[in-house]
């Protein structure tokens, strides 16, 4: 169905007359009258009949003048939801409880007036590929994991390096340390059941083991980050890796140690990815927030520790 000649004959409705509408419109009298006849003819209909008044509506007419508003409210909203500035910038934060899923709320705190829709889409080449399709409008990730590929088109920035640190109970035997080295982790278990194979977050710490004799358990359902503290708290012999920010809020009544790691100090890093040619107004403020508070842990390049997959690239 022509949205134009169901616009006209809306107008000519609304106004009563042919003359009207087609000032209305910006249009002749004749081009009112053809988009009208047309949509007849598509209907099988006559809707509008001319009177000595102007224009009144027939029976069918007045049966289908609503579902001709509702056309074009639903062409209005179809338009709204995919208009740069007018539809909520979508990001993809990984996890809700994250350090990146702080840094959108963060930036969503400072500019409360841009619309925003945060998602969490599992694994990188699915967000990756929900950026290059415009399913969402930026990611965070790991952008040189291993066996991943950026699409042509993406862009990416550095916007977060962030320390890791061991989280123990009271009765773990490091639970008193001022700080340890990664060296010192060997020979106790780390537990992190979140770490799915083929995650970049998993490359990451089966690097991290791999470089410093570390051994870290995978085994086990994943309940969350709440029951993983609750198991971390009542043991004394396991132990898990977080970083200061995550979760972004910690259960409370849990008695734990959050202890740095120092010499070197394994650090994450985090990328804004986002499509080259995506114009939201949302997406600049986003870019120039995180820019402008990009964080690491304020260490010289010699004291920190990431993999090697992500060295050449660290800005």
């Amino acid at each position: 169905m022509d949205l134009n000649a169901v616009r006209t004959f809306v107008v000519v409705a609304g106004t009563g007359q042919f003359q009207k509408a087609a000032v209305d419109l910006s249009l002749t009298q004749q081009a009112v009258s053809k988009r009208v006849a047309a949509l007849e003819r598509d209907l099988g209909v006559r809707l509008l009949t001319r009177t000595a008044r102007g224009a009144e509506l027939t029976i069918d007419g007045q049966v289908f003048l609503p579902h001709a508003r509702a056309l074009l409210d639903a062409e209005e909203r179809a338009g709204t939801a995919v208009r740069p500035g007018s539809r909520a910038l979508r990001v993809d934060v990984l996890r809700r409880r994250v350090s990146t899923a702080g840094l959108v709320r963060d930036f969503h705190r400072a500019h409360p007036d841009i619309p925003l829709d945060v998602v969490t889409l599992h694994g990188a080449e699915k967000a990756l590929a929900a950026v290059r399709d415009g399913t969402v409008d930026a990611t965070f990730r790991a952008v040189t994991a291993p066996g991943q590929q950026i699409p042509d088109g993406i862009d990416a920035v550095h916007v977060l390096d962030e320390p890791m640190f061991l989280c123990t109970g009271p009765g773990h035997p490091l639970a008193d340390a001022v700080a340890v080295t990664p060296a010192q982790l060997a020979g106790h278990r780390i537990w992190m059941p979140g770490n799915e194979p083929g995650t970049e977050w998993a490359a990451y710490y089966d690097a991290l083991a791999a470089t410093f004799g570390l051994t870290i358990d995978t085994i086990g359902p994943n309940f969350g980050v709440d029951a993983l503290l609750e198991s971390i708290e009542g043991s004394s012999t396991v132990a898990t890796l977080l970083s200061e920010r995550t979760p972004l809020v910690w259960p409370a009544g849990y008695d734990l140690r959050l202890i740095p790691l120092r010499d070197p100090t394994p650090v994450y890093p985090h990328w804004l990815l986002w499509r080259g040619d995506n114009a939201h107004p949302g997406l600049a403020a986003l870019y120039d927030y995180l820019t402008a508070r990009r964080t690491g842990p304020g260490l010289a390049e010699g004291e920190v520790w990431t993999p090697g997959w992500a060295r050449g690239v660290r800005r």
